[in-house]
């Protein structure tokens, strides 16, 4: 689900898709030296992975990729903790918003066969569009620019998460709701946006959201392994997601994937990602002309489904992705034909900082191997002037937090508490999802609001009482 907007990989532990996409928002100029051999990568890969099991407990696949190649291509962890059936390449994990650039790619397709325009008002397709939303192009929700409030922040979203829904349904819940600010007036990161696109989708070609992508673009690149998910369905491979909860693993919450719908609801394998890595140098799904406005940034550092921005002196056009019990994250780096997918299947696995390493290793970047933290005493007056509520400007959510036995806790709307440990007076971590928060204070010494730091991944918060 940042800077501009980042993306939080994660703040997913406590909102399902709410990614904002920081990796890429802000730059990484990082120098490099000379590009390492396959064989010195594979060592420092298994180092790095190797330690991000034993200090994060990742648990994945994970792929690095040169000129459509595979270098490394390996699972970690476990697919089923209780069957104890490990990951592999082969192991299928659901995508979470990942999934938004195959959205834009179908709307893409339409365009170019005259079945939409991505200038053309978002309600000629959609029905009972509110007034508000008549100025809304289906470029503004592509760009995340609409200003349509994002229904995964809603406060109610752990408790609707779990009931099926309909595309009538979830336009009669966003239509009362003002819109965050004026049509096109900037860029907020937006689920709400990509849902109605997955609306838009099924009017403009008459088909099911499913059925066009599985159409139109997985079986004609041959991603076998690749769709939209259902947990009715039987799925060959299919990794179980988890979440943590006091450092233990645990099964992660139900999810509906009526819910994620077009703005998360895949689910993939890093060899079918490759495969959809490659297409995208081809013009086998749409033209040259196509693929350069798909990755052109627009009021941000967002294109259409993806972020566009530089690391390591190149460009990278990268997305991640965060729902219940998955963490994910694709990186390109087109002058290189380098890709990089890290795919998790526990909730709130930092994915994004994994992919950035281990692009850093491929490209001879600096990089930190994962390291234990240690938890330090703090004095129970300063963690009183942490307690109250902080509100995320962008999406609008709020995070409570609250002082239980001397042990600082935060909670989102009704989900889970999670436990923070702290490593200085200003700066605590929590090992259930992968997050570091750090408060900050006035002149005065009164805390005026946090910063999350998730896999590189930035986002402000202000204390609001």
């Amino acid at each position: 689900m940042y800077k501009k907007f980042n993306s939080v990989s994660h703040l997913t532990a406590f909102v399902a898709l709410c990614l904002v996409f920081a990796q890429y928002a802000s730059a990484q100029n990082t120098a490099t030296v000379s590009s390492p051999s396959a064989q010195q990568i594979t060592a420092k890969v298994d180092e790095y992975m190797n330690a991000a099991v034993r200090v994060d407990g990742f648990s994945g696949s994970i792929l690095i990729a040169r000129d459509g190649q595979p270098v490394v291509s390996k699972g970690y962890g476990m697919a089923n903790v209780e069957l104890d059936v490990p990951n592999s390449p082969q192991t299928v994990f659901r995508l979470g918003s990942v999934t938004k650039q195959f959205t834009a790619m179908a709307i893409m397709m339409l365009a170019e066969r005259g079945k939409l325009n991505v200038n053309d008002p978002a309600c000629k397709y959609l029905t009972d569009c509110p007034a508000a939303w008549q100025p809304i192009t289906v470029k503004n929700l592509l760009t995340h620019t609409a200003g349509v409030p994002n229904y995964t922040g809603f406060p109610d979203f752990a408790k609707t998460a779990v009931l099926p829904t309909t595309n009538a349904a979830m336009i009669a819940q966003l239509r009362d709701k003002p819109l965050e600010f004026a049509v096109g007036e900037k860029y907020a990161y937006s689920n709400s946006g990509y849902y109605l696109l997955g609306a838009i989708i099924e009017r403009a070609s008459g088909k099911t959201y499913a059925d066009f992508l599985q159409e139109n673009i997985f079986t004609p690149l041959g991603m076998k392994q690749t769709g939209y998910d259902s947990p009715l369905r039987i799925i060959k491979n299919r990794a179980a997601g988890y979440a943590r909860q006091g450092g233990e693993i645990i099964n992660a919450s139900y999810m509906d994937m009526t819910i994620p719908y077009a703005a998360g609801a895949m689910y993939s394998t890093t060899g079918d990602l490759l495969l959809w890595d490659q297409a995208l140098y081809t013009e086998k799904l749409v033209s040259r002309k196509s693929l350069d406005e798909t990755f052109t940034p627009f009021k941000s550092n967002y294109g259409y489904g993806w972020s566009i921005g530089k690391r390591f002196d190149r460009q990278v056009i990268a997305h991640g992705g965060g729902i219940y019990g998955f963490a994910t994250e694709i990186a390109r780096f087109p002058a290189d034909k380098v890709t990089v997918v890290v795919l998790s299947n526990v909730q709130g696995a930092p994915a994004g900082r994994i992919g950035n390493d281990l692009a850093a290793i491929v490209f001879g970047a600096a990089y930190e191997i994962p390291k234990e933290r240690k938890e330090i005493a703090v004095d129970q007056k300063i963690l009183e002037k942490y307690v109250g509520q902080y509100e995320l400007a962008a999406p609008k959510i709020v995070i409570g937090f609250t002082l239980e036995n001397g042990k600082l806790f935060g909670q989102v709307g009704g989900q889970s508490k999670f436990a923070l440990s702290a490593e200085s007076e200003t700066v605590f971590f929590s090992k259930d999802v992968n997050l570091q928060i750090t408060f900050t204070k006035d002149a005065q010494g009164q805390t005026t609001g946090l910063t999350f730091n998730q896999g590189g991944s930035v986002i402000t918060a202000q204390k609001t009482k």
